[in-house]
């Protein structure tokens, strides 16, 4: 889900050759005419039966696939945990390049889907049936399984943002709860010089949190069609943020704690971590990593740009791919269609998943769901509120697996010397760029 959205692929960007990439900046990727000619197919499928190998990390899929093989007897769902994130993918990439081993089904955050889009390895789902779903998710994770005109898996999970904070801290030293990021400096000054020990949050340098907020700001850095590959960190609402950030950097108000290390967990424990601006997948990793905080936390929305704005983004967030080399490939979209809508989702969300369906977020039964470690408050309401109010026009790199590995040498210099956060964004630019050109892109900057 949305653990770690920093992380490293060790190995090549795409398991196909250049020539296979110039291919694709022809025209749309879309289905290629290898699969079904509808979803007759998958029914046909279904009643037929047979092996399903799913690639995931998701512990809630256990309960999908022993509900999937109830329905249909006659199908075998064997759930393979082959690493999480960069781990996976590098083994996805591996047994692709093969020409063997690969799953049928494989578990892939958004960041990711458009290498694999892109170096045409998953399957277009739109003759499968996927197209009738349009209106199942949320607008986030709908818009972010799509690449020009293909939809390349369906969404499993979503990550809205919201605002995490320690209740317990900001009403021992009176500080409001900040509603804008003006606001948040001020919180942030007000917390620390009441407590030098305090911060308002932690930050040495993380990918996935920066063009999270840079996306909430309404930066849109990034723009592609087939190779075609644009890198710009200039534009207003990056600077929104590069401007905020650097403020919190300066005054030292910000711990230089590295995410989901022994000090985060410690310091979100002690109350030195005031808050997080993070995905609505962060409740678990607080009731189980940091238990005895548990009654001191909130959860408030994310703080705005502009006052009386709603706008939010995802941080985090998974779908699931069908790819190319997949055996059956319309039982493997039977299981993911399966998995991702109706009782399947349900069912995830009973075990503790967030949905990215509608039908899940605009339930009663989720809505009103009271959450202990929060002292009873029914967060499931800023969660999808935030869900709602996601700007759907954010677009990755096709290769941002890679320039996120890279984040911390170079944009991530800007916390551990004097240079600015916009300096350092524009040496990741660099970097990027120059890794996106080596690897067959245009890349304009």
């Amino acid at each position: 889900m949305g653990h770690r959205t920093t992380r490293r692929l060790l190995g090549a960007l795409l398991a196909v050759s250049a020539a296979g990439l110039s291919a694709t900046a022809c025209g749309s990727a879309a289905h290629d005419g290898d699969g079904p000619t509808g979803p007759e197919d998958v029914k046909s499928a279904l009643e037929k039966g047979g092996k399903v190998t799913v690639w995931a990390w998701e512990p809630t899929l256990k309960k999908v696939a022993a509900d999937f093989e109830k329905k249909y007897p006659d199908v075998d769902v064997e759930l393979v945990d082959a690493g999480t994130g960069d781990k996976q993918y590098t083994a996805l990439q591996n047994a692709i390049a093969a020409g063997d081993g690969a799953p049928d089904v494989a578990q892939i955050e958004y960041y990711a889907l458009g290498q694999f889009a892109i170096g045409k390895t998953v399957e277009d789902l739109s003759p499968y049936g996927a197209l009738t779903h349009a209106k199942s998710f949320t607008s986030g994770p709908w818009h972010a399984v799509h690449q020009d005109e293909g939809i390349f898996a369906l969404p499993l999970d979503s990550g809205p943002m919201a605002l995490f904070y320690n209740k317990k801290v900001f009403d021992k030293h009176g500080v409001k709860v900040p509603t804008t990021w003006d606001e948040y400096v001020k919180a942030a000054r007000a917390l620390h010089r009441a407590d030098p020990r305090i911060f308002i949050t932690n930050d040495t340098g993380d990918a996935g949190a920066t063009t999270s907020l840079i996306w909430q700001a309404g930066g849109r850095p990034y723009h592609s069609r087939g190779t075609d590959v644009s890198i710009d960190f200039g534009d207003e609402g990056t600077k929104k943020y590069t401007a905020t950030w650097q403020r919190l950097l300066d005054e030292k108000l910000v711990a230089p704690i590295s995410s989901w290390s022994d000090a985060w967990y410690k310091g979100l424990a002690d109350g030195s971590i005031a808050t997080l601006s993070i995905g609505a997948w962060m409740p678990a990793n607080l009731t189980s990593g940091v238990p005895s905080a548990s009654g001191d936390w909130r959860v408030a929305p994310l703080p705005q740009w502009t006052k009386g704005d709603t706008t939010s983004a995802e941080n985090g967030g998974s779908s699931l791919a069908v790819p190319k080399a997949a055996k059956n490939k319309e039982l493997a979209y039977a299981f993911t269609e399966f998995a991702t809508t109706g009782t399947g989702a349900t069912g995830r969300v009973t075990e503790g998943a967030f949905p990215a369906t509608r039908a899940d977020l605009e339930s009663k039964a989720f809505l009103d769901k009271p959450f202990p470690y929060f002292g009873g408050q029914q967060a499931n309401r800023i969660f999808a509120e935030s869900a709602r109010n996601v700007s759907e026009d954010w677009t990755y790199l096709p290769f941002q697996v890679h320039a996120n590995s890279i984040f911390h040498d170079t944009a991530g210099e800007a916390y551990a010397s004097r240079s600015g956060l916009a300096d350092g964004l524009d040496a990741w630019k660099d970097a990027c760029a120059a890794y996106g050109n080596d690897q067959g892109f245009t890349v304009n900057r």
